[in-house]
């Protein structure tokens, strides 16, 4: 009996992503899901970073500086509920949670006059929020997905993201100068809670597309427990340890353009910097749909993890040896295009991959750590480094981007030392034709 010939959709999806019948539903189920993450997401991201030029990089270090000490508190609590909570309802809380806080802050914009200690509290919150929901989505992901699955497959989920990055800036851009920014808020809100019921399909999905079986009893159960076992299990993995130093590296080229492009916008008001900043979202992320969705996945099984997770660093470095050369406004704003489209369609991918070669406890102990608690780190001593190099040394343009081609060197080379490591973990009875 000959197999039915697939349909228009599964023959599309084939040519961007090696996919198999069985794994539609449960990749596109994917795909929506981040999709919605990422558009609540970058509906607040531009209010976020239009706050930003109100205040001194000072400020804005000092806000970064909390926002490390306060995201290391909640990694930790985030332990203690996956330790407890069980593994059934773990995904959906995070996101309710979120949900809800939005809902209050909503709140405070609607009776506080003094909105100083608000806006910065937000700002603050989002740029937890910012990693902790997609840290949560990938670790669900790893937990779904088996490694030669991720492989093929984590590229083209990845893609979902940047749509999400497009309908969510899109919405920001045509409604904020009608609505404000307060509003959106509410929106954001609801498009957590909308992304519940998928969690749940997905999670039925894992045994009965995708075949990766777990007993009844064991999603039902608790993962269990030290709380906080997330940072011990980083602090003893030299696996762990290197993503740790690949997102620090990641984390110095990201708050050098971030600083730079939010001194360029001080002089324009903050309904005009959202628009800047959304429609800078909109760029990145359409160029990102078409590289995450037929490239990533290709890449990643024909030239191998070491290549895929190197060649956005040495992409960058050349643009930093080019803005060394000519320090111009257009390059730093080429490079900051570069980095979050490379980063969004091929490094963040491909770097979700790496925990697909460790344990349930692992993804969702010690990966939030490193996302979070590490970039974020990452992100004050960056931001303080920036404000000493600029403020204290008076170093301009050129002379910072060469501390940032060396940055990149060390970049492109933890990620093929990872690469490599990833393959000599890999299971020989696991692979796929």
């Amino acid at each position: 009996m000959t197999e039915p010939s697939p349909n228009f959709l599964q023959r599309t999806l084939q040519r961007a992503c090696d996919i198999r019948p069985e794994e539609v539903r449960v990749t596109l189920s994917s795909f929506l899901l981040v999709l919605t993450l990422m558009a609540a997401y970058y509906l607040l991201r531009p209010v976020r970073d239009a706050m930003a030029s109100d205040w001194s990089d000072a400020e804005v270090s000092w806000l970064w500086t909390f926002t490390f000490f306060i995201s290391a508190i909640a990694v930790s609590l985030y332990g203690t509920a996956v330790s407890r909570v069980k593994f059934v309802r773990l995904v959906p809380s995070v996101y309710g949670f979120f949900a809800l806080s939005f809902a209050l802050f909503y709140v405070g914009t609607q009776t506080l006059g003094d909105r100083t200690l608000l806006d910065k509290s937000f700002y603050v919150w989002i740029s937890i929020f910012s990693l902790f929901h997609i840290s949560v989505f990938w670790s669900f992901m790893a937990d779904l997905y088996s490694r030669p699955q991720a492989i093929r497959l984590f590229g083209f989920i990845g893609a979902g993201a940047s749509v999400g990055g497009i309908i969510g800036p899109s919405i920001a851009a045509l409604l904020v100068q009608d609505v404000g920014t307060d509003q959106l808020l509410l929106i954001a809100s609801v498009l957590l809670v909308l992304a519940i019921p998928n969690i749940s399909l997905l999670q039925r999905l894992k045994i009965t597309a995708l075949h990766n079986e777990e007993s009844a009893g064991q999603e039902q159960a608790v993962i269990g427990g030290n709380p906080f076992a997330g940072f011990s299990e980083f602090l003893k993995s030299p696996y762990l340890l290197g993503i740790g130093l690949f997102i620090l590296l990641y984390t110095s080229i990201s708050s050098f353009v971030y600083f730079e492009l939010k001194n360029i916008l001080a002089d324009y008001d903050r309904e005009t910097r959202s628009q800047i900043w959304a429609s800078m979202d909109l760029v990145v992320n359409s160029l990102t749909i078409v590289i995450a969705a037929f490239a990533t996945g290709r890449i990643a099984k024909r030239m191998g993890l070491p290549f895929t997770l190197a060649s956005i660093p040495i992409l960058i470095g050349a643009g930093f040896m080019a803005l060394a050369a000519a320090p111009m406004v257009g390059i730093v704003v080429a490079i900051q295009i570069i980095r979050r489209a490379g980063n969004y369609a091929i490094s963040r991918p491909a770097r979700e991959m790496l925990f697909t070669a460790v344990d349930r406890e692992t993804r969702f102990k010690a990966k939030p750590v490193i996302d979070i608690v590490i970039y974020r780190g990452g992100d004050m001593m960056n931001a303080w480094a920036f404000t000493a190099l600029t403020q204290g040394l008076g170093l301009g343009l050129g002379a910072v981007a060469l501390v940032g081609v060396g940055v990149c060197v060390v970049w492109a080379a933890t990620g093929i030392y990872l690469g490599r490591h990833f393959n000599k973990l890999q299971v020989p009875t696991n692979t796929e034709p």
